[in-house]
């Protein structure tokens, strides 16, 4: 009898049975692993309807076309005042502009300024939290003071008093909101990050001699990076509201860019005798925020859940 048999049969007898070598991942996994999440879709159908929402002011917002072809700024003075119909969905203003192209135009200026926003609070909070949660001792005490000063002004006008110090636009005006989100970012941080840092491989990783730099992006921040990015989903719907809101106020773009809190405001005036210049635009705004603060729930605790 051969050494290896003899070596193979005591193996066997001990349990020790030679690894095997992984192969490349079965196709049959990853068709499973779709029709989970088809499953998990077909069963909420508002969540399904949230993507749908989502996915259509995505298209409209980088590719305006698709939905409508005529000219936003471009009105016929002797069709204004139409109401919704075939020709004009969402009917026409005072100048006779379409207000269903001037809204599907105005998601690319609400989308820009809303994801502009939604970084600057993300990148600017998360970079706090994280500083303060991992450095700990005298940096973690004075920039938590920081984010304490700024949870005290209310966000709105925190916004108001920085896009007043920063000028007009929509760019500027998504810069004020983002920081005006700021702490609610650096807070969520800087408790996962002093979460995980108590976790046993952190304490394995620094016991081993792992440099620090090394613990902080290998194992901090890959498991502390969850909370954050739902927390971002939901900011989003929060930051299209508050971007409505400066635009409505006239912080915004100048006319006749339709940025949508621009064409609320336009149509205010027109309340009682043109009552969809004003309810449409909200009425996309509603279900856009609605879309992303369901989807957002949905990662936070159904899917983790699952």
């Amino acid at each position: 009898m051969s050494q290896s048999l003899v070596d193979d049969q005591a193996e066997a007898a001990l349990g020790l049975a030679r690894p095997v070598e992984a192969g490349p991942p079965a196709a049959p996994g990853r068709r499973a692993n779709v029709r989970q999440v088809l499953r998990f879709l077909l069963r909420r159908p508002g969540l399904l309807l949230s993507a749908v929402v989502l996915v259509l002011v995505v298209l409209a917002s980088f590719w305006p076309d698709l939905f409508t072809s005529q000219d936003p700024l471009k009105g016929v003075p002797s069709q204004n005042f139409r109401g919704p119909s075939g020709s004009h969905w969402f009917g026409t203003d005072e100048l006779g502009r379409d207000v269903f192209s001037r809204v599907v135009h105005g998601a690319q200026l609400s989308l820009k300024a809303t994801l502009i926003a939604v970084l600057v609070a993300f990148v600017v909070g998360g970079l706090l939290g994280v500083v303060a949660g991992f450095v700990g001792r005298w940096v973690d005490d004075v920039l938590m003071r920081f984010v304490d000063v700024l949870l005290s002004i209310p966000a709105l006008f925190l916004s108001l008093a920085l896009v007043t110090a920063l000028g007009y636009g929509t760019v500027k005006v998504a810069v004020a909101v983002g920081i005006a989100s700021v702490a609610s970012f650096a807070r969520v941080a800087r408790a996962e990050v002093l979460r995980v840092r108590q976790a046993v491989f952190v304490e394995a990783s620094r016991a081993s001699g792992a440099r620090w730099y090394s613990v902080l992006g290998r194992h901090v921040l890959p498991n502390a990076a969850g909370p954050v990015i739902v927390l971002a989903t939901l900011d989003f719907g929060a930051s299209i509201l508050a971007v409505s809101a400066l635009s409505f106020l006239g912080y915004g773009a100048p006319p006749p860019a339709p940025e949508w809190g621009t064409l609320i405001s336009d149509g205010r005036n027109y309340l009682a005798n043109a009552w969809w210049l004003t309810a449409l635009p909200g009425l996309a705004i509603a279900a856009t925020v609605l879309a992303t603060n369901r989807i957002a729930r949905a990662l936070d605790g159904e899917w983790s859940r699952r």
